[in-house]
């Protein structure tokens, strides 16, 4: 059975919209800056959707009064870019929906907590309610007229990549025509704090798999695929997913193997899955999060797959930040992009391998290029790795 890829829809902090996203990647542009979404002692870059709670609420046309958290506000307006360009009829298909988030509600919480605490008899009650991580996914399903199957992963930064492969696999074993996979995650108070205490976030902005790496940029966007079963498509599709796979190293709590263990695991499976040689993978969104552990171990990891002839690649976190759960939706966006357009995003800010790998990313836009197959990493914490393949060429899943 072959899946394809029939519908993308992305927000991010380089636009809002396919067509904004493309812009800001062809001319360079990043959508780093200073915090303004809430208060903040750290002076740190962080990438910011270019839009209030507001304006988002007025673009969806909701009501005013809502309890909608950035988070669902987010993934509603992707997930309905790519459903209404797929040109799905919701009455002939059987259509669902697989959401990832990791910060969920977190920022409505966060406001009732702040009122809470000063007066227990205080806080909007509601807004608790949007904490669960499923009410994102509720709330874009109901926007989206999706009634069918309907469910949340939660994996850190591989959650939206692993949203991909259970739809695929809800579409292989029949329960389901066509699924909206991919993930949502708006910036809050408490992961710009958390991961501050990491201690992984760079005072400037990212530059992954450059020498002088010092960490990661937080970022929040959505990204959204539409997959189908071939046989129900209603326009000419973009891509086929090829093959997938998930790998779980359990080497630390938040690092990655020296050796790149997992993410060589999830490569090399996800390869096997698709039929396809590691030659004939012509282009790598790589997770590249710009800290010294993640790049040095997933360039270890290249090198073990591709020995001395890595296919091109690049991190497009440098324009975006670190979108977490929502990083490996967003990238499979641009991945699609990728095999249908020809394009070749730039690693920006990069300046200078990483020593003992002599990885040098792509630096310059580039499109029309002759584009079969691309390689879409997605990495978390625990271990949690998964790749994902997107090709031109005929083929089918395995598993």
């Amino acid at each position: 059975m072959q899946i394809c890829v029939s519908g993308i829809g992305v927000v991010s902090s380089i636009g809002i919209g396919v067509d904004a996203n493309v812009a800001s990647l062809a001319s360079q542009k990043d959508g780093m800056g200073s915090i303004t979404l809430f208060d903040s002692t750290h002076n740190l870059p962080v990438s910011e959707v270019k839009a209030s709670n507001r304006e988002l609420v007025q673009i969806l046309s909701l009501p005013e009064r809502n309890t909608y958290s950035r988070t669902a506000l987010l993934g509603m307006l992707a997930a309905n870019e790519a459903l209404k360009d797929a040109g799905i009829d919701l009455d002939k298909l059987r259509v669902g929906l697989v959401s990832a988030t990791s910060v969920g509600g977190m920022d409505l919480t966060y406001g009732f907590y702040e009122e809470f605490a000063k007066d227990s008899s205080k806080g909007r009650l509601r807004n608790v309610a949007s904490h669960d991580c499923y009410d994102s996914t509720h709330k874009i399903a109901e926007y989206c007229g999706i009634k069918g199957f309907s469910t949340t992963i939660s994996t850190a930064c591989s959650s939206a990549a692993n949203a991909v492969m259970l739809g695929a696999r809800l579409i292989k074993h029949g329960y389901l025509d066509c699924v909206v996979v991919g993930g949502t995650d708006a910036l809050c108070k408490f992961t710009l704090n958390g991961f501050n205490s990491l201690m992984i976030l760079d005072s400037q902005k990212c530059r992954p798999f450059d020498n002088s790496r010092a960490g990661l940029n937080l970022g929040e966007g959505a990204g959204y695929i539409v997959l189908q079963r071939t046989d129900t498509v209603s326009r000419k599709p973009y891509c086929l997913l090829g093959g997938f796979a998930n790998a779980n190293d359990a080497y630390h709590q938040t690092a990655s193997s020296a050796e790149g263990n997992g993410a060589y695991l999830a490569m090399s499976q996800a390869l096997s899955m698709s039929g396809l040689k590691p030659s004939d993978i012509s282009y790598i969104n790589v997770h590249g999060t710009g800290t010294p552990n993640n790049d040095a171990s997933e360039g270890a990891a290249l090198r073990r797959l591709f020995g001395d002839s890595v296919p091109a690649f690049s991190s497009t976190k440098s324009y975006t930040g670190h979108t977490l759960a929502a990083a490996g939706g967003i990238e499979a966006v641009f991945s699609v992009l990728s095999i249908d357009r020809g394009m070749i995003f730039p690693n920006l800010n990069f300046t200078s391998p990483i020593e003992g790998l002599g990885l040098t990313p792509e630096t310059s836009f580039s499109e029309g290029n002759d584009i079969s197959a691309v390689m879409s990493n997605s990495f978390g914490f625990g271990g949690n790795n998964s790749s994902l393949i997107f090709t031109k060429k005929d083929g089918s899943l395995h598993q």
